[in-house]
């Protein structure tokens, strides 16, 4: 099929990466590393393998550290077992002709004690972000945490690192740092968590100023088109009270344009699922990735749950140069191939989402293709 009309289905350049099209897997959490040391498991191989015409995967969200978990079941990435473990899912992955990043991920003070061995998570402050976290006995509200010394943020920095060159042992194509709301970063940049009175706190550049910190430390490590970082300007729901502010525009405007001295693989940037009315970003609400293609050079990756059509048409118009799509790959490990052949979209089962073992992970069928 010609796909000059579907920018979407061509082949894309990031650094010395060629990506086969433009379709790339969102990071999604399945909560299938269910043993002690959250170790990926045989079935998260054959998962991501499955879905490896993609133009790039973005694994789950993936710890840093035994500080980061905030979830159960959750996959890290500072054992030398969970390298082992993630060997065997690149592999898998590129076995079968695909490209998979490693998004790495901190929850900050959205853990909770009983992910912690009873101790208290860490955040920028003590403030409770009124969240919640999914403990063994279910979810439960979040607490007030401790706040992070100059020192513990070093550290964390150090424990990315780390995470990155581990990422690397284990064979992924590049880093995703995960900097949407609910996370560490997020809880920095948000001045109704962050009340430091230091150089981690206060002003717009101070606030985020430990996105720059992890950015120039990873890319000691990786190249830095093998670098990507995501964010969530505008979510407002199942979020505490890490929402938008007076100041989230002008932030995030700050970012984008000290992000453009970067040449990062891409800003991934997830659009608005409600209706900002009435919000402190209300001004974004009308063409909203034309405001950061506004503020920002480089590659921007953009989520909003796209169509094909929608998705070829942002990327037409010059808004976005890539497109992840999350829920859709759940059901449809040849998405890619659906798109191209414009075969019907299966339908996910919610129910097993975060559990399930094999039901609802691998078991999704392929398309059958027309007999000839």
């Amino acid at each position: 099929m010609n796909n000059t009309s579907q920018p979407l289905l061509e082949e894309y350049q990031i650094g010395d990466l060629q990506l086969k099209n433009r379709v790339i897997m969102a990071s999604l959490t399945r909560a299938r590393a269910a043993n002690p040391g959250l170790v990926p498991t045989a079935i998260m191989a054959e998962y991501y393998a499955q879905r490896a015409s993609a133009g790039l995967i973005l694994s789950e969200g993936t710890w840093v550290n035994p500080q980061s978990i905030g979830f159960i079941n959750v996959p890290g990435i500072f054992t030398q077992d969970q390298v082992k473990g993630w060997k065997a899912v690149t592999k898998a992955v590129h076995d079968n002709g695909g490209l998979i990043f490693s998004q790495l991920g901190h929850i900050g003070a959205g853990a909770h004690p009983d992910l912690q061995n009873g101790e208290l998570p860490v955040g920028p402050s003590a403030v409770n972000i009124q969240s919640q976290s999914f403990t063994p006995e279910g979810f439960k509200n979040t607490v007030t945490p401790r706040e992070m010394k100059v020192a513990d943020i070093k550290e964390t920095i150090q424990d990315y690192t780390k995470a990155a060159q581990n990422a690397k042992d284990a064979g992924f194509d590049g880093i995703e740092i995960h900097a949407i709301v609910g996370m560490l970063i997020p809880q920095f940049l948000s001045k109704t968590i962050n009340k430091r009175t230091d150089e981690y706190g206060g002003s717009i550049e101070n606030r985020s100023r430990i996105v720059f910190d992890l950015l120039d430390a990873i890319i000691e490590v990786w190249d830095s088109t093998r670098v990507a970082i995501k964010f969530s300007p505008v979510m407002l729901s199942n979020v505490g009270i890490v929402t938008p502010d007076d100041q989230t525009i002008d932030l995030f405007k700050y970012i984008l344009n000290k992000l453009d001295h970067y040449n990062l693989a891409f800003v991934h940037i997830v659009g608005p699922s409600e209706d900002l009315s009435g919000t402190p970003v209300e001004a974004l609400q009308e063409d909203y990735f034309s405001h950061f293609r506004n503020n920002y050079s480089g590659r921007i990756l953009a989520n909003l749950g796209f169509s094909k059509e929608s998705a070829s048409k942002i990327i037409r118009e010059g808004k976005a140069d890539l497109v992840s799509f999350g829920e859709l790959f759940i059901a449809n490990p040849d998405l890619v191939e659906r798109f191209q052949n414009n075969w019907t979209l299966s339908e996910s089962d919610r129910d097993t989402y975060y559990s399930g073992g094999e039901d609802g992970y691998i078991t999704y069928p392929k398309a059958q293709y027309p007999q000839s």
